[in-house]
């Protein structure tokens, strides 16, 4: 079981080293912007390493609205960064699930997300993850994940395009148990290929999406374990910075 941290964009491969992550996900340029992904320079130090590299997509991201004015421009923009992480070697792309407005019918964003895999071409995987807030979430409720799978069913390639990313912090805060989260998911998706193993500042169902670092939040650190051994896929923290390193060298010492 390969783990690592979300890092810092501008020098991945020595935050890697300093944290002693063999997996390292970060953005391509601003979370919080439409711009365009930005190559880091010095990136062919981390290509030609020995750490896994993971992106993690813009989280103005948002493919499932039916806004015209975000949905469009959120498509193009998950298409510059796939093209992007594939040009890096990047393993995988991860973007969150999206939301559509309180008063629409939730089908509208399952077959938004059918149109990106129909349209949209995939050099490399894309990881919807599950997210902690929103109440017309796709990717909160698991129950949302399986309407959104089996909307998907039966589009071209998706066994290669399409992977599942879980996130325990958003799990917690999104009114999921963990104990049986893994299995859960897996009968809906039949994969998780990546966790983002991340503690919670606030209680389950909070719907809050605030990262702590592992033992210093609400989520118990055995189950934390307890998901983190049953999925079996490569571990991201992406807590608090300071206490990265501590995170991922408790994780090998209690796995």
């Amino acid at each position: 079981m390969r783990i690592g941290a979300h890092v810092d964009q501008n020098n991945p491969l020595g935050a890697a080293t300093a944290r002693k992550a063999e997996v390292a996900q970060f953005f391509l340029g601003d979370p919080q912007s439409y711009a365009k992904p930005v190559i880091p320079e010095g990136i062919e130090a981390i290509r030609d390493s020995d750490v896994d590299v993971y992106i993690h997509a813009p989280y103005r991201i948002n493919v499932a609205t039916r806004n015209n004015k975000i949905r469009i421009p959120s498509r193009k923009l998950l298409g510059q960064h796939l093209e992007a992480a594939a040009s890096i070697g990047a393993k995988a792309l991860i973007v969150h699930g999206g939301h559509l407005a309180k008063e629409d019918d939730p089908e509208i964003g399952f077959e938004n997300w059918r149109k990106v895999f129909e349209r949209l071409e995939c050099p490399i995987p894309i990881y919807i993850e599950n997210t902690a807030g929103g109440d017309n979430a796709m990717a909160r409720r698991f129950d949302r994940i399986a309407r959104l799978w089996e909307v998907l069913d039966g589009v071209t390639d998706l066994d290669k395009n399409l992977g599942f990313c879980l996130d325990t912090c958003h799990a917690h805060a999104g009114g999921e148990t963990l104990i049986d989260a893994v299995e859960r998911i897996r009968a809906i998706t039949g994969r998780i290929d990546l966790v983002h193993c991340n503690d919670s500042r606030d209680a389950f169902d909070s719907g809050a999406d605030r990262h702590a670092n592992l033992g210093a939040g609400e989520i118990d650190p055995e189950l934390i374990l307890t998901v983190v051994r049953a999925a079996g896929a490569p571990v991201l923290v992406e807590t608090p910075a300071d206490g990265q390193a501590d995170d991922i060298a408790w994780l090998r010492d209690n796995l």
